[in-house]
C-alpha cells in the first residue's frame, strides 16, 4: 500500500468534510442533540429511569442537585436499603429495571435461578471463540463473543418479546464470563502469564463471581464484593439519551436481532467520551502525581490543573477527566453515593492519602473549570471520577475498566430494547440540514 495515496486522500477529506460551525446557530441545529445548557433534544419517552438535573423556578429551568430514579425509586434509597439489609443488589435491581418491580424473596429466587440456568456458554465456546485471536482490546473481544453467540442461537433473528427476554437474560448472565475469560486469554497468549479459567458459582452474586473468576486464588473480601456490587448498580442504567442506550434504541427500531443491537451498544460504550472515561481519569491522576512535587499543596495542584485545561500538559486535549456531565450540573448523584463507599474501601486498603488526593483534585477542578471555561451550567465530579480508583484498589486490570461498565449497563440496554420493541412502530430517523451545492455533471475527459 502506497501511504502517499492515503495521505493525499486525507488531505482531500480534510478539505471537503469540515462544516461551518456558524451554520449550527443559523439553522438552530443543536450539536450533539443538546443545547448550550446541556438539555437534550427530546427523542422519545421512557418509563425505565428518570434523571433530574434542573428544576423550574418561576418558569425558568435552574440547575439543582442531581437525582436519579430507577422505575421511580431513588438511587439513594435503593442503595441505602440494600446496605441496611446487608444484601448484594445487582440481581434485585436488574429485576426492577427489566420487570418493573422490586422482587420479594420468592420472585428474586426465581429470577436468580433463571439467570443461573442461562449462565452457560455453548460447548467449547471458551476454547474456540474467546481463547482464539486474543486481543488487548477487551471491548473488541466482548463484541466478538456477543456476535458469535448469535451464530449458536437457532432463534437469533426472532424478535418476539419472549425470545428477546430470554436472550437478554442470557447475555446479562454471561457478560462477566465473556469479559474475564477474554482478559485471561490476552494475559496468557499475549502477556505470557498463566492461564486459568474459573467457572462461576451459582450460589454467588454477580459481583462475587466476577472477583472469583478474575483472581487466581478465587478469594475476595466481603467489602470488596459489596463495593463492586454498588458500582454495578450505579452504572446499570442512565436514561434513554446516553450514547450507548440511544444506540440500542436506534438499532432496535430497525427490527434487527438482539446480538446485533447489543454489539452496537458495546461499540458506542467503547468510545473514550463514554465508557472509556474512567481509564482517562486514572491515567490523568497518575500523571498529576508524577509531575506535581507536593500533591498536598493546593496552589501547586491547582496550577497544574490550569495547565491541563490550557492543553499544555497530559494529553493536551484541555479536559479534566471525570469532571462534568452532559446532563448533571451541581452534582452527579451516582458519584455522591459512590464516594461514601470509596472512602471505606480506601481505608481498608491503606489508600487514605490517595483518596484525599482525589478529593482535593475534585474540589480544585471545579474551581479551575469555572474560572477558565465559559460554561452554561455548573460542573461537578461524575461517577467515572471515582470508579477507576475503585477498580484499581480491587486489583482489576485497566483493560477491564470499560467492560465493567458493560457488565452493568447490559441491564439498562436490555430494558430499553424491550421498551422500544413493545412501544415503537417507526424506525428512528432524525433529520440533517444539508449544505450541498448542486453541480453540473461533467464527462471524465472534461474533469480537472
Amino acid at each position: 500500500m502506497d501511504m502517499t495515496v492515503i495521505e493525499k486522500y486525507e488531505k482531500q477529506c480534510r478539505e471537503i468534510y469540515p462544516v461551518n460551525t456558524g451554520l449550527y446557530d443559523e439553522f438552530h441545529v443543536k450539536r450533539g442533540l443538546r443545547d448550550k445548557s446541556g438539555q437534550g433534544v427530546v427523542a422519545g419517552i421512557t418509563n425505565i429511569s428518570k434523571i433530574v438535573a434542573c428544576k423550574q423556578i418561576d418558569g425558568i429551568n435552574m440547575p439543582c442537585e442531581g437525582e436519579l430514579y430507577y422505575r421511580g425509586y431513588s438511587i439513594n434509597e435503593l442503595v441505602d436499603g440494600l446496605m441496611k439489609d446487608d444484601r448484594f443488589g445487582f440481581e434485585e435491581v436488574a429485576h426492577l429495571l427489566l420487570l418493573g418491580e422490586l422482587p420479594d424473596k420468592s420472585a428474586l429466587d426465581e429470577f436468580n435461578a433463571t439467570l443461573s440456568q442461562l449462565r452457560k456458554l455453548p460447548k467449547n465456546f471458551t476454547r474456540d471463540v474467546i481463547l482464539k485471536a486474543p486481543t488487548k482490546d477487551m471491548m473488541m473481544s466482548l463484541s466478538k463473543s456477543v456476535l458469535t453467540l448469535g451464530s449458536y442461537d437457532k432463534k437469533a433473528d426472532d424478535i418476539s418479546v419472549p425470545n428477546v427476554i430470554k436472550q437478554c437474560l442470557m447475555l446479562i448472565s454471561v457478560f462477566p464470563m465473556l469479559a474475564v475469560y477474554g482478559y485471561h486469554a490476552y494475559n496468557h497468549f499475549i502477556c505470557d502469564d498463566s492461564l486459568y479459567i474459573h467457572r462461576p458459582d451459582d450460589s454467588l452474586s454477580t459481583a462475587q463471581n466476577f472477583l472469583r473468576m478474575l483472581r487466581p486464588d478465587q478469594k475476595f473480601s466481603e467489602l470488596e464484593a459489596k463495593v463492586l456490587d454498588l458500582a454495578f448498580i450505579l452504572h446499570m442504567e442512565h436514561g434513554g439519551g446516553n450514547n450507548s442506550t440511544f444506540t440500542t434504541r436506534v438499532v432496535t427500531s430497525s427490527g434487527t436481532d438482539t446480538y446485533s443491537a447489543i454489539s452496537a451498544a458495546l461499540a458506542s460504550l467503547k468510545g473514550p467520551k463514554h465508557g472509556g472515561a474512567n481509564i482517562k481519569v486514572v491515567q490523568m491522576m497518575k500523571h498529576i502525581r508524577e509531575n506535581v512535587k507536593d500533591i498536598e499543596d493546593e496552589d501547586e495542584v491547582y496550577a497544574y490543573l490550569i495547565k491541563i485545561l490550557k492543553k499544555e500538559v497530559f494529553d493536551r486535549k484541555g479536559l479534566i477527566y471525570g469532571m462534568g456531565h452532559a446532563v448533571y450540573s451541581l452534582s452527579d448523584p451516582r458519584a455522591q453515593v459512590f464516594k461514601r463507599f470509596v472512602e471505606q474501601l480506601s481505608k481498608s486498603k491503606g489508600k487514605n492519602k490517595l483518596y484525599s488526593f482525589y478529593e482535593l483534585v475534585e474540589r480544585l477542578a471545579t474551581k479551575a473549570i469555572a474560572n477558565e471555561r465559559a460554561i452554561y451550567k455548573g460542573v461537578s465530579a461524575n461517577v467515572d471520577f471515582y470508579s477507576g480508583f475503585v477498580y484499581s484498589m480491587l486489583g482489576i486490570p485497566v483493560e477491564l475498566y470499560t467492560p465493567m461498565f458493560a457488565i452493568a449497563r447490559i441491564v439498562g440496554w436490555s430494558a430499553h430494547r424491550l421498551e422500544e420493541l413493545i412501544n415503537a412502530d417507526k424506525i428512528i430517523r432524525p433529520a440533517y440540514i444539508d449544505t450541498v451545492k448542486i453541480r453540473p455533471y461533467k464527462n471524465i475527459d472534461d474533469r480537472k
